[in-house]
């Protein structure tokens, strides 16, 4: 666990994120997530990164990424690709995997520890360059499903592996926060014409992250 004169930063791969609290059957509440961070020490940045379809009308995560950006996160999209499979069936894709490495990259000096949010095989070798710069790294996912969600080498190579399961109490939104919201509101701070500040209460993460292709 982190000191509390550790200088920390978070990196969020969104659809990874999101698949893997799904999985857990819990939505993620971005507001305490940061709470429980800036509580093990300073909290330099958090960063959140993902694919956005372009030419389309509404996106289901746009109030997601409006929220992050009023409170806290520094928010990095691209436009994403949209594909039909063998099988017929839509996909997108759109892998953020080199966004979040050379930032991840360019933080190093500043900071201590770097908790990735991410069970990607990918990252094993982002983690062990920032290792060798002397920079802890804590990794984010689960092995609380079969089969785990996080890549075996990804882990071993982790300094500290958190898994999301062991969260859920501390970062994981309420449910009968969702029952009480009307229909197309369900992010605080949504407004179909424009962003607005936010209610207090924080969001999760719409309808994003099930038919992404490279996670």
């Amino acid at each position: 666990m982190s000191t509390g004169t550790e200088r920390i930063a978070l990196f969020i791969d969104g659809a990874n994120l999101y698949a893997t609290a799904k999985t857990l059957g819990f939505d993620i509440d971005y507001k305490r997530l940061l709470g429980e961070f800036r509580s093990r020490g300073y909290l330099l940045r958090a960063y959140y990164y993902t694919a956005l379809i372009e030419d389309q009308e509404y996106s289901s995560i746009r109030p997601l990424i409006d929220w992050l950006d009023y409170n806290g996160f520094t928010v990095v999209t691209k436009a994403a690709k949209e594909f039909t499979d063998s099988l017929g069936r839509r996909k997108v894709k759109g892998n953020m995997d080199i966004e979040l490495a050379v930032d991840a990259m360019e933080l190093a000096p500043r900071i201590d520890h770097i908790v990735l949010f991410s069970g990607d095989g990918d990252f094993r070798s982002l983690v062990e360059a920032l290792q060798r710069r002397g920079v802890k790294v804590s990794v984010v996912s689960t092995v609380s499903v079969q089969p785990a969600m996080i890549a075996d080498e990804l882990r071993r190579q982790a300094d500290e592996f958190i898994d999301l399961a062991h969260l859920a109490q501390r970062v994981g939104r309420d449910p009968a926060e969702r029952a009480v919201r009307a229909p197309g509101t369900d992010v605080p701070g949504f407004v179909r014409d424009r962003p607005r500040p936010p209610r207090p209460a924080s969001p999760t993460t719409p309808g994003v992250g099930d038919d992404f292709a490279d996670r």
